[in-house]
Order: C-alpha cells, then structure tokens, then sequence
C-alpha cells in the first residue's frame, strides 16, 4: 500500500493512521512529503458515504494531530536553532525547504502559521522556522491553534460537502485528489514566480 494511496490508508487505519500522518506532516521535518490536503478532503468525502467515519469525531480528534505536530516542529526548531541551517541535504531534509519558508516569514510574518496550513512542504516547516526565530510561544500557539482547526475543518468538511452534494463521487476520488493536489501547488507556483521576478528586478 502506498503512501498516496489515500483511500486504503483511511480504509486500513481510521482516525489512528489519520492522527499519525497528520502529526508527522506537521510536526516532523521527513513528513513534507505527506499528503496532507489529499487526505483530509478524501477522508470528509469518505466520511459522507461511509457510517463507519464520523466526521464530527474526525474534525477535533485531526485538529489536536495537527496542533500538536505543530508545537513538536515549533520545539524542533527552538532546541537545535541555527543548526538546521548547517546541517547536510540528504533524501528527508533540505535546506532550500527551510530557506523557502523564511521567505514566507519574510512577507507574512507571524500570519504564517496560519497561512501557512494551506500551502504543502512550507506548512512542514514553518513552526521549525518560528521556533529558530525564537517566536514569542504564546503568540506561536495563538496562531497555532486558528490554522490548525480552520485548515482541518476547512478540508474535511469540503470533501464532506461534495460528498454528500454530489452523486456517486465516491467512485471518482481520483479526480477529486488530483484536483486537490493542483490546487494545493499554486501558491507554491505562485512564490516561485514572484521570488523569480525579485531576483531579476
């Protein structure tokens, strides 16, 4: 079974493997590579036609995964500090991620922890970027905890909606999760052309 394959991983694991991956996109610097998006727009779909999913349970039980993967990213970065900037690329770290999520702090500041949900590889690392800017954690978690939940309801209950609004969709995840994929790629799309026009002005 492969990491993408969503639909199995939901079906196999439930709300546990749903935690796990959800904890380990947010909240380890290997997990950007997880299908964050995919997964949780596939699980609300899911939850929709299926009785043995609540989606009610999923949102508070993936919201907590989610904030606390983010406090873990947030001690990463707090405890090692300038490390991570040193230390070598290799298959699960690189450093270009890190730097491309400076950027981000650079033009949102503080707002990135929220913003930064909904944009895949900088949501992985971007409480490790404010835990190395030694962020006030009071503020971290503030911010924290209003991207946590508005990123995991938001997507759950996107795919519960069209799950329940549209007939048979069920048989079309699919498109459904290439669709999400596409869309979770443009505001990365997007900030690798404007970083390109500054470089050239």
């Amino acid at each position: 079974m492969s990491l993408f394959d969503v639909q199995n991983i939901i079906r196999w694991g439930g709300p546990t493997a749903l935690c796990a991956m959800i904890f380990a996109e947010t909240g380890l610097l290997a997990g950007f590579f997880l299908p964050g998006d995919s997964l949780l727009v596939t699980a609300g779909l899911m939850a929709a036609v299926d009785q043995s999913l609540n989606v009610w349970l999923l949102v508070p039980l993936l919201s907590a995964a989610a904030i606390v993967g983010d406090s873990v990213g947030y001690a990463i970065g707090y405890h090692l500090g300038p490390r991570l900037f040193t230390r070598d690329d290799s298959r699960w770290f690189h450093k270009d991620h890190v730097r491309r999520t400076q950027q981000f702090y650079e033009r949102y500041g503080s707002k990135t922890i929220v913003l930064a949900r909904f944009v895949p590889i900088v949501r992985t690392f971007a409480p490790t970027v404010a835990g190395v800017g030694r962020m006030r954690y009071r503020t971290f978690l503030t911010f924290n905890v209003l991207g946590g939940v508005g990123w995991v309801a938001g997507m759950l209950l996107l795919g519960y909606g069209m799950g329940q609004s549209i007939p048979n969709i069920d048989r079309q995840v699919h498109w459904v999760i290439a669709g999400v994929i596409l869309m979770s790629c443009l505001p990365l799309v997007n900030e690798w052309r404007q970083a390109r026009r500054r470089r050239v002005s």
